[in-house]
């Protein structure tokens, strides 16, 4: 079992930078991949993020990519989203989540909560 929270949501104005936290909790394994996806009201769920656990390989949707920075620590068993230069189009509710089958796109196996990230402008 794999449990995963969110932290650091909030509201931020456009241009502003936040940091997401997930905190996992639970069997992990080195092999494991980890992201995050976002879904605002009237869209669908979309991919944001994700890195390999073991690797620290990642990569980054073209919405985000040079904006967001995702990384992990093997020994806290956190991972975080960095978002920079945060546009109004970046608001959703953002999710963490984990593949036990290591790979960048998933499957994902594992969910959060979610947490709210509001940008303004």
């Amino acid at each position: 079992q794999v449990q995963l929270v969110e932290s650091g949501g909030g509201l931020v104005q456009a241009g502003g930078s936040l940091r997401l936290s997930c905190a996992a909790s639970g069997r992990t394994f080195r092999s494991y991949s980890m992201g995050w996806f976002r879904q605002a009201p009237g869209k669908e769920r979309e991919f944001v993020s994700s890195i390999l656990w073991k690797d620290a390989l990642t990569y980054y949707s073209d919405s985000v990519k040079g904006r967001f920075t995702i990384s992990r620590d093997n020994v806290k068993n956190t991972m975080v989203l960095q978002m920079n230069n945060l546009k109004p189009e970046d608001t959703a509710v953002y999710y963490c989540a984990a593949s036990q089958y290591g790979q960048l796109r998933g499957p994902f196996d594992y969910w959060g909560q979610g947490t709210q990230v509001t940008v303004s402008s």
